[in-house]
């Protein structure tokens, strides 16, 4: 085999190699994605209590009642 024979064929292998490296990973398992559920909740559970508490909650109001007292 000459040089570039093998040149071409090592460059092919690790190609090969990085692509199934790859593949193994390509998603979350079923622990993963049950905490980032877990986490995903979580977080929407705390915004809601930030929104729905009363200073939020009459900032909201006045910036939508300003919104729709603007003259068009």
């Amino acid at each position: 085999m000459s040089k570039a024979v093998r040149a071409a064929v090592c460059v092919l292998a690790t190609r090969v190699r990085r692509a199934r490296a790859a593949g193994r990973d390509a998603g979350m398992v079923t622990s993963e994605y049950a905490m980032g559920v877990i986490a995903a909740v979580a977080f929407a559970a705390a915004l809601y209590k930030v929104l729905s508490s009363g200073q939020v909650s009459a900032e909201l109001q006045a910036i939508v009642g300003r919104a729709l007292d603007v003259r068009m």
